[in-house]
């Protein structure tokens, strides 16, 4: 993969320990990046954080309750642990960027009147499509940044520091600002947790990727967050899309 990074020591609003990433998951990487585009660079490589014994214990406690079962709504599950190529998708826009949609077997197989889309396989491709719904619901400026927070994390310190963050913010910054998916790697996958990276395109035409973990929980899967809420493992400038499987709908 050819990539490049920058460090992330200048302290900006959207790079600051504690800067809880809920409804503006995709703004807040954009503008990241930008920040990171003017520090030194250096070779690195987004990967998921250690997990904490809390952590461990929960996913443990996950994985013999929730990976067999079937999905909240029914979608089917599958014994598969690798995603090699891209999935054929019918896009649809959430706000302005395009998220991948199958309802009837990979997700989301629930759409409320708010647009909130939820309910997706256990399965890779499952969670890929969880993946990028989220993203996609994150840069919408029609979404409700608390009941985003709430309904997206797992239940935990992570999701307590986010949705607490969001009630405090009264507006998202960069609204308006467009960033659509460009590709992906499945990092890793069990039926209990998946860590899918995710390559974006941002507004000014470079590329920028991030990893976001996921936690089958309850028939569905949800974001991993710390517990000062932050849900990106890592935010990291790509030169090129080298080494991602290309994967867009626009």
């Amino acid at each position: 993969m050819s990539e490049s990074t920058q460090s992330t020591t200048e302290q900006h609003p959207f790079t600051k320990p504690g800067f809880i990433i809920s409804a503006a998951l995709v703004v807040a990487l954009i503008a990241a990046v930008i920040v990171i585009f003017f520090v030194p660079k250096s070779d690195s490589t987004a990967q998921p954080g250690p997990a904490s014994a809390s952590e461990s214990a929960s996913a443990a406690a996950t994985e013999s309750s929730d990976a067999a079962g079937k999905s909240v709504c029914g979608l089917p599950s599958s014994t598969e642990t690798a995603l090699g190529t891209a999935p054929k998708a019918k896009w649809e826009l959430v706000g302005k960027m395009a998220a991948p949609a199958d309802p009837q077997t990979f997700g989301p197989g629930v759409m409320d009147g708010d647009g909130f889309r939820s309910c997706f396989a256990n399965s890779p491709t499952g969670a890929l499509y969880a993946a990028a719904n989220m993203i996609a619901l994150g840069s919408s400026p029609a979404q409700d940044e608390f009941k985003l927070a709430d309904r997206l994390l797992v239940p935990g310190p992570g999701r307590d520091a986010a949705m607490k963050e969001a009630k405090t913010r009264t507006s998202s910054p960069g609204d308006g600002q467009t960033a659509q998916l460009s590709g992906f790697l499945l990092k890793s996958y069990s039926p209990a947790e998946a860590d899918v990276d995710l390559a974006i395109k941002l507004p000014n035409g470079a590329f920028a990727h991030s990893v976001l973990s996921l936690r089958w929980v309850a028939g569905d899967w949800k974001v991993k967050a710390s517990d000062d809420g932050q849900i990106f493992n890592g935010i990291a400038q790509l030169s090129d899309l080298s080494g991602f499987i290309l994967w867009s709908g626009v």
